[in-house]
């Protein structure tokens, strides 16, 4: 007997299995295979399969070094206990030629992965069929799988579940659940709403350690079972299963506020985690988890802007679905030119003259119809959208005035209003639009006027002084709308360069039957008269409340008492009939 098949002799796996005359002739064959057999850089064996029973007849060093003990006992990645003698019956039984499996086993580091093959070398006859077995060791290939898997499913930062993890999880957990069982689950969603202003005024690295912070505190407060993800810069999210309802909920949610309620030492500050919540209940466990989290992030939206916990009700993702299709389709309006500029005249309440024009956009979408300013300009401001559609505003509003003075062939004693957005404000440089506007059309800067609401100049003072002195040095006018909704900062009116304030149609529309309303517009009449500006007011309706304002010493106003928003030709046309009709 050869000193390979010594070695194997003694071990108990294959005791015996060489002792018959036919086992030394298979054994003898195999032997010729040895050069080329031990040439293979992978683990490698030639095994004999007669009466249900394997042997080695051949094998190099490198199956001598994989499998010292013998290859039974191994398990198969994910089909549990592997028989070996049952996988090579069947391929032996079958017509195939070759079977490839992968077996996972114990090592002394840790799990071991091996690609295997076994291949017929030639028939079955009396001596049994002769079997190539060859392994590969996929471990390390294995092993970065996994943790790329666990990169793609994990936050580097805080190594909680990122969404596609988080969504794995609540997989996880709802695959544990005995279909029998009842209960709901909710989704909460935690958005840190001073998150960008700690980067933009500590910089990232604070910004990284708030997160990690929030993320230990959230991680305190959860039960056993409850699941906690990152799920964007700022946003968090909580998965729980709820047995009481809409109570195991709010439970939850005291727990975060508590678990945040103390301040977060970053460098030398205590930083204050102000949060938004967002939460939405499942009717049954069997309800899709994916769009109860949509329905908490949609909740959350809403919570950001009421300062308070917000439950999902029914239509908000509908009403979120709109906004999104709003958005979609308003870029491509904006850059394929699908929106038009309508003008209410500003008319002088003691001549009746038209002084100029207010410049609005409206859209008529093909696909959704008209849709109204109030919708698509929210949708513009959270969006970004605003600032392209302001700019197109602009220009298009001082072409559109140039284009009259051509077609009257004179300088029309005509203004043109346009709205600026707060996000434009802070976002765009207006006073290079202005003035491209104003060179571009080739109008004088005197007959633009400039509207802006309070909360413009509010959200940022500093900025907002600047940008309307850089408009004033174009000569524009400056116009405060909506005037005494807001803020009524009268420091304000005092400091800035306003020469204008528009008294919102709140006020006007019934200030005739108001006592207090009327009270409100004749105290902002006499506040504008003492501050040297002129006032215009939104909303008349009728000539009695015109000739009250005008009494009132109002000096212009607009509404649908003179008109209602026009096109650009029916506006040139109102003008023109109602000042032939003074001029005569």
């Amino acid at each position: 007997m050869d000193a390979f098949s010594a070695r194997f002799t003694d071990n108990d796996d294959f005791d015996g299995l060489l002792a018959s005359s036919d086992d030394r002739a298979v054994a003898t064959a195999a032997a010729s295979d040895a050069g080329w057999l031990h040439a293979l850089p992978q683990a490698a064996a030639i095994l004999a399969f007669r009466e249900g029973a394997p042997s080695v007849l051949q094998a190099n060093a490198a199956f001598n070094q994989t499998f010292p003990a013998g290859v039974r006992g191994l398990i198969c990645a994910g089909d549990g206990e592997f028989n070996w003698t049952e996988r090579i019956a069947n391929l032996c039984k079958s017509r195939r030629a070759s079977d490839h499996f992968e077996v996972r086993r114990d090592g002394p580091l840790g799990a071991e992965f091996l690609a295997c093959t076994i291949g017929r070398l030639d028939a079955s006859d009396r001596k049994g069929v002769r079997l190539l077995f060859t392994a590969i060791d996929r471990t390390n290939e294995r092993v970065m799988e996994k943790n790329l898997r666990r990169e793609l499913l994990s936050d580097s930062l805080t190594a909680l579940p990122n969404r596609t993890g988080f969504g794995e999880e609540i997989d996880d957990c709802l695959a544990n659940i005995s279909p029998a069982e009842r209960g709901s689950f909710a989704a909460i969603a935690i958005d840190l709403t001073r998150f960008s202003r700690v980067n933009e005024s500590l910089g990232a690295l604070a910004g990284d350690e708030l997160i990690i912070t929030v993320a230990k505190r959230l991680k305190s407060s959860l039960r056993r079972g409850d699941v906690l993800a990152r799920i964007g810069g700022n946003e968090f999210a909580i998965f729980a299963r709820l047995n009481n309802g809409l109570s195991d909920a709010l439970h939850i949610v005291q727990r975060v506020n508590d678990a945040l309620a103390s301040p977060v030492r970053l460098t030398n500050l205590q930083i204050s985690v102000e949060c938004a919540i967002g939460c939405a209940l499942s009717q049954s466990l069997a309800d899709d988890p994916e769009d109860t989290v949509r329905q908490a992030q949609a909740a959350v939206k809403i919570a950001k802007r009421s300062g308070k916990l917000e439950i999902y009700r029914a239509g908000v993702l509908k009403e979120a679905h709109r906004r999104f299709t709003l958005e979609s389709r308003l870029r491509e309006a904006i850059a394929k030119g699908g929106l038009e500029l309508a003008f209410q005249p500003l008319v002088h309440l003691e001549s009746g003259d038209v002084t100029g024009f207010e410049a609005l956009a409206r859209w008529n979408d093909p696909e959704l119809g008209e849709v109204s300013p109030s919708e698509f300009i929210p949708v513009a401001e959270e969006s970004g959208l605003i600032v392209p559609l302001g700019r197109w505003a602009m220009y298009e509003a001082a072409q559109t005035l140039a284009k009259w003075d051509r077609v009257q062939g004179e300088v029309l004693p005509l203004g043109i209003n346009v709205n600026l957005s707060p996000t434009q404000m802070s976002r765009d440089d207006v006073p290079t639009v202005v003035e491209e506007a104003l060179r571009y059309s080739g109008i004088a800067g005197r007959r633009l006027t400039i509207e802006l609401t309070e909360s413009a100049i509010i959200a940022d003072p500093d900025k907002a002084r600047q940008v309307l002195a850089a408009l004033k040095s174009l000569d524009a006018s400056i116009a405060m709308d909506d005037f005494g909704t807001g803020y009524s900062n009268l420091a304000s009116l005092q400091s800035l360069p306003i020469d204008l304030l528009k008294i919102d149609r709140s006020f006007v529309s019934n200030m005739i039957h108001d006592r207090d309303n009327h009270a409100i517009v004749r105290t902002i009449l006499s506040l504008a008269d003492s501050l040297d500006l002129r006032v215009t007011a939104e909303g008349i309706e009728t000539q009695d409340l015109a000739d009250v304002l005008q009494r009132l010493g109002c000096w212009q106003g607009q509404g649908y008492h003179f008109s209602q928003a026009l096109s650009e030709q029916k506006a040139f046309d109102y003008w023109r009939a109602r000042w032939n009709f003074h001029t005569i």
